[in-house]
This record gives C-alpha cells, sequence and structure tokens, in this order.
C-alpha cells in the first residue's frame, strides 16, 4: 500500500510518500511544495493544487493522510493553512484517495509514542523507523512522513 502524508501550509506544504509492506514502511519520496510570499493567496493555491496534483500522479498512492490544523496562534496564519488543507483534500479526493486526518497530538502518539514529542524527537523517529542516513529536511518534510507513518500504524485501510 502507498500512502502520501501532508503536512499542511501555504509558504511550504510538506509531502512523504511511503510504501508499506508486511508491517515495514519504505520512503518512496519526500520533499516540500514553496509558493513565494509576495504572490496572491488565490495564486499560492494555485501553485499548491497543480504541484500536489502531479505529485499524485507521479507517485500513484491510495491513501492520503493529513493533518489537522489543531489551532494557531495567528488567525491570519489558520485562515491560509485552512485554505491550503482545503486545497489538499480537493485534490486527494479528485484523484480517488481514501483520506484520514490526524490530529498534531495523534502524530506524535503514533510516531513517537509521546503527545508532547517536539520536532526534533518526532524528526528522529521518521530517520529511525524509515532507516534513513539522516532526518528529512526541512522539518515540513519529516512532519508529512510523520503523518504517513501515522496511517500505516493505525490499520485502518
Amino acid at each position: 500500500m502507498r500512502i502520501l502524508g501532508i503536512d499542511p501550509g501555504t509558504g511550504i506544504l510538506g509531502f512523504g510518500v511511503i510504501d508499506v509492506d508486511k508491517g515495514k514502511a519504505t520512503l518512496v519520496d519526500a520533499g516540500v511544495i514553496r509558493t513565494p510570499v509576495h504572490e496572491d493567496d488565490a495564486v499560492r493555491l494555485v501553485t499548491i493544487f497543480e504541484e500536489l496534483s502531479e505529485i499524485i500522479a507521479s507517485n500513484k498512492p491510495t491513501i492520503m493522510s493529513v493533518e489537522k490544523l489543531f489551532f494557531a496562534k495567528n488567525v491570519t496564519t489558520a485562515m491560509t493553512v485552512s485554505q491550503a488543507r482545503g486545497v489538499v483534500l480537493l485534490c486527494g479526493k479528485q484523484a480517488g484517495l481514501e483520506i484520514f486526518e490526524y490530529t498534531p497530538l495523534q502524530i506524535k502518539m503514533a510516531v513517537t509514542g509521546y503527545g508532547k514529542a517536539d520536532k526534533k524527537q518526532i524528526q528522529e523517529m521518521v530517520r529511525v523507523i524509515l532507516g534513513l542516513q539522516e532526518v528529512p529536511k526541512p522539518d515540513d518534510c519529516a512532519d508529512a512522513i510523520a503523518a504517513a507513518l501515522t496511517q500505516a500504524q493505525t490499520g485502518k485501510y
């Protein structure tokens, strides 16, 4: 089974694609989609849509695991991230993917076993679980892979 994990964002959207076979996860592809801060929000959302659609087409996942927006200190940031999440969900549905959503707490628990784990702990566990030489960078990429690993560990397919 192939899972696409997403860490939504407007400026930087992380993605990670893993294959899961008999409980073992293997990294297939990972990275970020970046949009320039000075661009109009609508243009940024189109960029996310087009690039994510290409990632889905080239990697052919069957499941999408998306981090839920839990809270944000800045209302403007929360609004733009929510818009990016909407684009992500649209891309997934248009591609016929089964979509699952997880809170940051659920992802931290699944990957580290500790709901208050920090970014460095999550990154290190992603590296260890996948047997990588280095921690995936930037942290948005590692967070997206963690979302995919969370789906792999839940067994909901």
